[in-house]
Parts: C-alpha cells; sequence; structure tokens
C-alpha cells in the first residue's frame, strides 16, 4: 500500500476510534450506575479495545514503513 492509502485509513480509523471511545465512556457510566442488564455495554466496551488495537497496530506499521521509505 502507499502512503497515501495508509495515512487515509488512519485518518479515518482516528476519527471512527474518538466515536468509539466516546461511545465507551457512556457505556462505563451505565455499568458503574449499575445498569440490571449490561452485556450490550461490555459488547460495546469490547469493540472499541479492538479498534484501539487495531489503530496502535497500524501506526506502527505505517511507522516502520516511513522509516524504511527515509533510509532509502
Amino acid at each position: 500500500m502507499t502512503m497515501k492509502v495508509y495515512l487515509w485509513s488512519m485518518r479515518t480509523l482516528a476519527v471512527i476510534c474518538l466515536l468509539a471511545l466516546l461511545l465507551s465512556h457512556l457505556a462505563l457510566i451505565d455499568i458503574a450506575h449499575g445498569e440490571p442488564d449490561v452485556s450490550g455495554e461490555w459488547l460495546i466496551v469490547q469493540i472499541t479495545t479492538g479498534l484501539l488495537v487495531i489503530f496502535i497496530v497500524m501506526v506502527l506499521v505505517m511507522l516502520c514503513k516511513y522509516k524504511r521509505e527515509m533510509n532509502n
């Protein structure tokens, strides 16, 4: 993939992660308030965690790719 594709993907995923963090915060508030059924809230927290892991891996891959391009 080219750098432009990586940058576009990272920007898109960054916005998605920000929205997921907001939803995760709201879900954790519901969990903390002792709602009776919190399975949906925990699913939101798990999805957010997965998205953040994907985003971090993507950033690390892009940094490695950028470093290789700078050394050439």
